[in-house]
């Protein structure tokens, strides 16, 4: 006997002590050997426990049935089937036994082996048989009418097992239903509430045939008008059906809608409540079958949330003490109607919540909301009940939310400046605008309101109204402002009202102008200090986040103290001392430490010279905080802070020790800690030189070194701006590093990873340095430093990256322009560098390169031998030169236009083998001039263009077509009309030039072409119904780019262009053609770059135009791309990964059609002789699809599908897709973000 048996045996034997304290510690024990991974019972052992646990659940004693309970979950996984099997028959017999606590611990048994069963595909047999038994025992003890405790137990187990298990039932779906319906009539409220939940559980997994008959049968019930409870329950039953089974709803509606209509007639309040909250479930679950009876819904939902037939409100708003006295006195004498009887408030409620659904799932309709159900819910504010106000603020957020729809938080910040003009105001915004009155004269008094419910609600929406129209609430700060201040001083209000009111203030600051809240300073800034004197945490916290912002509002940056009449002095002892009071502890929380340092900074940054000798004290709290390691971070952008400020401030007394502190920062590892160093360092130096001994900054000097490296860009360039600020400020300091920090710089020059902000901040490096000659080495040592790696032989040119000869170049040219006497010799140089025909081809392209850059700063102005290099370049053998050359003199061109552009001009016409390099140069002018100085040039290159824009050679074309869209963008008023006019042109190839200038012309930043881009192209989006499949292919590649970067310019047109589109997905087989090549027939698909075009076209639609698009319509056409080439594969499966966040109802609708082609890629193997890139390509596919497969498995509901749940349990049961499925959820997880999107260039 193993020493597991004999310990269980010997637990067995004590279970049967006479004494019930035995009996429980055994039991305890048992349930803990149980709950380990490593024990395995022998089969004697097995049958044993399992019987002695079910006589325990009789046992006389509470804790020990309890605990048995507890021991059957952990045993369910730990026993044979056919154990498992004895206990579930034994604990439903149990379950209709006639002792009460018997039944009762049974149930709970049941409860906890149904939550136990496996669902992988090893331990399906097991569920399957387990259910099947205890669905037959439930059904029987459906029908035992004559005990109510035992039909809802029963009723409670099958609501569990179908919610965990509904697709292991599939057998007994139709005689549950036929069990479950009749419940629905009996004499008892809590089994038809009972009965309605394991419906709803039910729905979700039963079929369609089913699902329609539990329909009918409602339908059918309905129709016969009976007595109110049951028509209750019916509708009751409806909703509930109508939020489980989601979208099968919708093809029921048409019968659904007009019975539940007529009800909301019928005098009972609850009926009426739900009979909304089924109008709520059909909104929320069938947005689009719901379109045509919106109106009905919305007038009822109108005329029912103002229902309130025991209750008088006065239009004219009496004064509210007055009110208030007459309500006291009512409570006192009204004896024979109380408000407990009233139940209007949750009709009112319901219709609320209705329209909140509607305002949720139809943005599309906004307009028109404005007009129906805004002043409608404006009107409702004053709602008497406290729970119905709650949902009316909701409904009304959820308006101002779907208003700001695309525009993020993060425009907040800017709004109160003048960017508002830039960008067309959305039509929804304006008609809020003109509502913003009437929405502060109803809250603003409520803000008064003795209910803290009702101001929470008041300030939350305030709050999203503030975000949704930054600056509308100026003109009623007055009016506001009382009730903030009342909610921030009031006795009675709760933290979690103050800290609303605080981050509502904040936000209020924020988005408007300082000087609305400067007469309100007497009033506004003894409420906020109190509360940083508060003794919670959060309000302290908030509010110094509060006071900050108001110090800003005494003196705005750039003000003097004169300015506008308002003086700061009167507020600043008393902020002071509070804030001042914070800063000095120590025993308090992180993120009030934080802030009060955040806040004092920002005084001594703007009223720092009102400070007077209390400024020094201050200081010096702000080094002790800079050294230590918890407040380091927020000390360092404080004092970064403080030393840009305009003030002046005089920081002589801790620069010395916070300059040794800051150095020693730069070898720490925290990155966020070196970027705000650096920062602070740059500050310094810039307003502070004159301050700093050279001896302090040294110090800081010999850190800085390591930071110059590639593997940090970012670091490497805050750090290089540093030592320019240094180079103009204090040269001789930096000579001492000058070696050191050199080598790092020209290795991330000549480095490939060099671009943008890092490559400007090398550029002023190098020029502050011949300037300031900060160093021993000169102009002529710094050029052979950057360009000596190239001046090598072959070998190790062939290691320089490309992107590194444009680096350098670059900087050649930022040298020669600081130092304007050495660039002719410099010129010279490098042209000769060019002639030499033994130099190495890296220095020549070079050379090249430094020719164009020193050209485009207009140094080459005079200078004809260029050009003659330039043509000499361009008849050279190797590619690399020509391409250097065709820059080159694009460079030049754009430094001296007049020169070089009517000599590139005439070369384009004289020299056609030339042409693709030299319509290269010309991109280059057309986009890097000024348009005023193109203008004159305009009519030259329009007509030199449209003269090459048939050429047979695809790239020619293109080229021709984005200098056209470029120089449209010139004079669009007159250039654009001119390409519309060109599209009647005969021939395709002209077209889809034209086609392409136009996705040239779509820039993804607001500019003067946009109103006029908006009107026409609408014609250019004609070419989708071209005759020549390349046109409708480049129409595609156009559209793709509008809708991507202008989404404003297509959003009105999709009604017409969506057909065309969806049109262009399918396979056509006339496009299909065979090829032979050898012995072996090979099939060409002409139509697949428009096809793979098309479904591009679809995944932006996504991003930018999800509105209007009809979801299933859309998901019609991603069906048939799952099974199109591997090209179009991959990109549906991504297509519906995304669509599975945005919009889940509409692919729950399409479930069971969408599972298959998934399950055939996943389930699809390469044949055998196969190349290895056939085999890279499915193992690629599979992966795509199984990421669709996880971002749909992270949906709840889809499992509840039987063909999705079979496909679920196929891949946990087959190793290579269980891997697969492992490797793209810790990679990139269920839910797929959108980093999985589609790269858009």
């Amino acid at each position: 006997m193993s020493s597991v048996s004999y310990h269980i045996s010997s637990l067995l034997e004590k279970m049967t002590s006479t004494d019930k304290d035995f009996r429980f510690m055994a039991t305890n024990d048992l349930m803990l050997e149980l709950q380990k991974d490593s024990i395995k019972l022998d089969e004697d052992s097995e049958r044993k426990v399992v019987n002695m646990l079910l006589r325990l659940l009789e046992d006389k004693n509470g804790e020990v049935q309890n605990l048995a309970v507890k021991c059957l979950a952990p045993l369910v996984s730990k026993v044979k089937e056919p154990q498992v099997e004895v206990m579930v028959d034994i604990l439903c017999t149990n379950m209709t036994s006639d002792k009460e606590q018997l039944r009762d611990i049974s149930s709970m048994g049941l409860k906890a082996v149904i939550a136990e069963l496996p669902l992988s595909a090893s331990g399906l047999s097991l569920t399957a048989n387990v259910c099947k038994k205890i669905t037959s025992q439930l059904i029987g003890a459906l029908g035992k009418q004559e005990d109510v405790s035992v039909q809802l137990e029963a009723l409670d187990i099958l609501s569990d097992m179908l919610g965990r298990l509904g697709g292991a039932l599939v057998a007994f779906h139709s005689s549950l239903l036929s069990s479950l319906l009749p419940q629905l009539t009996s004499s008892r409220m809590a089994v038809r509430k009972r009965s309605i939940l394991a419906l709803g559980q039910l729905v979700p997994c039963c079929s369609p045939t089913l699902f329609s008959q539990l329909t009918e049968h409602l339908l059918k019930e309905l129709a016969k008008n009976p007595q109110t409870s049951l028509m209750r329950t019916y509708i009751q039953c409806l909703a509930t059906v109508s939020r489980q089974g989601g979208h099968r709803v919708g093809e029921h509606l048409e019968k659904l809608i007009p019975i539940v209509v007529k009800f909301t007639s019928v005098e009972d309040d609850e009926l009426r409540e739900y009979c909304f909250q089924a109008f709520e479930a059909f909104i929320r679950r069938c947005p689009k079958e719901m379109s045509p009876h919106v109106a009905t819904v919305t007038k009822l939902c109108l005329k029912f949330m103002t229902f309130d037939p025991n209750y008088n409100y006065d239009d004219n708003e009496e004064d509210e003490d007055s009110m208030d006295i007459e309500d006291g006195v009512d409570e006192e004498s009204d004896d024979e109607y109380s408000d407990d009887d009233d139940m209007s408030w949750k009709v009112r409620r319901s219709a609320i919540k209705c329209l909140e659904a509607l305002i949720c799932t139809r943005r599309d309709l906004l307009l028109s909301f404005y007009s129906s159900i805004c002043p409608a819910l404006l009107a409702r504010f004053k709602e008497r009940e406290e729970n119905v106000k709650a949902d009316v603020f909701a409904a009304f957020s959820t308006l101002l939310r779907q208003t700001r729809g695309s525009s993020s938080h993060h425009s907040l910040i800017t709004a109160s400046s003048e960017q508002g003009t830039s960008r067309e105001e959305e039509p929804a915004v304006t008609l809020l605008k003109k509502e913003v009155p009437v929405i502060v004269k109803a809250l603003h008094k409520q803000l008064k309101e003795k209910s803290l419910k009702s101001r929470q609600g008041c300030f939350c929406l305030l709050t999203e109204l503030a975000y949704t129209v930054p600056g509308a609430l100026e003109e009623h700060i007055p009016v506001l402002i009382p009730g903030i201040v009342f909610s921030l001083t009031d006795k009675s209000t709760s933290s979690t009202m103050r800290i609303d009111a605080l981050s509502f203030f904040h936000i209020l600051l924020i988005s408007h102008h300082p000087q609305s809240f400067q007469p309100h300073m007497q009033m506004l800034l003894p409420a906020v200090l109190t509360c940083v004197e508060d003794t919670f945490y959060k309000i302290t916290s908030e509010a110094l986040l509060v006071t900050q912002q108001l110090i800003k509002v005494m003196r705005p940056q750039g003000q003097t103290t004169t300015s506008l009449g308002f003086d700061p002095k009167p507020f600043i002892q008393e902020v002071f001392s509070v804030t001042m009071k914070r800063l000095k502890a120590t025993d308090i929380d992180q993120e009030v430490k934080e802030r009060a340092i955040s806040c004092m900074g920002h005084m001594v940054c703007h009223l720092g010279d009102l400070l007077g000798t209390e400024l020094q004290g201050v200081l010096g709290i702000f080094l002790d905080r800079l050294k230590n390691e918890i407040t380091r971070l927020t000390a360092v952008k404080t004092l970064t802070l403080i030393s840009a400020s305009p003030l002046k401030i005089d920081m002589t007394s801790i620069l010395p020790d916070a300059l040794s502190v800051l150095g020693s920062f730069l070898r720490k590892n925290q990155r966020a800690l070196k970027l705000s160093t650096l920062a602070c360092l740059t500050a310094l130096v810039t307003h502070h030189a004159a301050s700093i001994k050279p001896a302090a900054l040294e110090l800081v000097l010999s850190e800085i070194p390591p930071l110059v490296d590639e593997s940090d860009m970012h670091v490497s360039q805050v750090s290089i701006t540093l030592l320019t600020c240094m180079a103009k400020a204090c040269p001789s300091s930096l000579a001492k590093i000058s070696s050191s920090v050199l080598s790092g710089v020209f290795k991330i020059i000549h480095s490939p990873l060099l671009q943008g902000g890092a490559l400007l901040a090398i550029l002023d490096f190098l020029q502050a340095l011949v300037v300031s000659k900060a160093i021993n080495l000169g102009y002529s040592q710094l050029l052979k430093s950057l360009m000596e790696p190239f001046q090598s032989s072959k070998s190790s040119a062939d290691v320089i990256h490309r992107q590194s000869y444009h680096s350098v170049a670059r900087c050649v040219a930022a040298l020669s322009s600081a130092s304007p006497k050495e660039m002719p010799g410099t010129v010279t140089s490098l042209i000769q560098q060019m002639k030499n025909s033994s130099s190495p081809e890296s220095a020549r392209v070079l050379s090249l390169l430094c020719l164009g850059e020193v050209g485009r700063s207009g140094g080459l102005a005079g200078s004809k031998e260029v050009q003659g290099v330039i043509l000499e370049a361009f008849s050279s053998t190797n590619e690399e030169i020509k391409t250097a050359a065709s820059c080159a003199l694009g460079g030049m061109a754009v430094g001296s236009l007049n020169e070089f552009l009517p000599f590139m001009l005439k070369e384009i016409s004289a020299q056609p083998r030339r042409q693709y390099l030299l319509l290269h140069s010309l991109k280059e002018v057309i986009s890097a001039c000024p348009a005023s100085s193109l203008s004159p040039h305009v009519e030259s290159i329009w007509a030199l263009l449209f003269q090459h824009c048939e050429s047979q050679e695809e790239g020619t074309r293109n080229l021709v077509a984005e200098c056209l869209g470029k120089l449209t963008l010139v004079n669009p008023a007159q250039l654009l009309p001119r390409l519309k006019q060109q599209l009647k042109a005969g021939s395709p190839l002209t077209r889809s030039t034209v086609v392409t200038a136009v996705k040239f012309t779509i820039v993804d930043h607001p500019a003067p072409i946009d109103s006029l881009l908006k009107d026409s192209i609408g014609d250019f989006l004609k070419t989708l119904q071209d005759s020549d499949i390349n046109v409708r292919r480049v129409a595609l590649v156009m559209f793709n780019s509008a809708a991507h970067n202008k989404p404003c310019l297509v959003q009105g047109l999709l009604g017409t262009i969506l057909p065309h589109l969806y049109k262009e997905t399918q396979i056509r087989k006339d496009l299909i053609r065979e090829v032979e090549m050898g012995p072996f027939k090979h099939t060409v698909d002409d139509g697949l770059d428009v096809r793979k075009a098309a479904f591009e076209c679809m995944y932006t639609l996504l991003d930018s135009c999800l509105e209007g698009l009809d979801v299933l319509q859309f998901l019609d056409h991603v069906e048939e791309g799952l099974k199109d080439h591997y090209d179009i594969r991959m990109l549906t499966f991504l297509m519906l990964a995304r669509l599975v966040s945005l919009c889940p109802a509409g692919v729950l609708q399409r479930l069971d059609r969408l599972v298959e082609p998934l399950k055939a890629t996943c389930t699809t193997k390469v044949k055998a002789g196969s190349v290895k890139q056939e085999f890279e390509k499915q193992e690629e596919l599979r992966r795509s699809a199984m990421r669709a497969v996880a971002a749909l498995l992270a949906v709840p509901e889809v499992e509840r599908s039987p063909s999705m749940a079979d496909f679920a349990n196929q891949i946990r049961s087959n190793a290579d897709m269980a891997s697969i499925y492992q490797s793209v959820q810790g990679g990139e997880a269920g839910g797929l973000c959108p980093t999985e999107s589609m790269d858009m260039s």
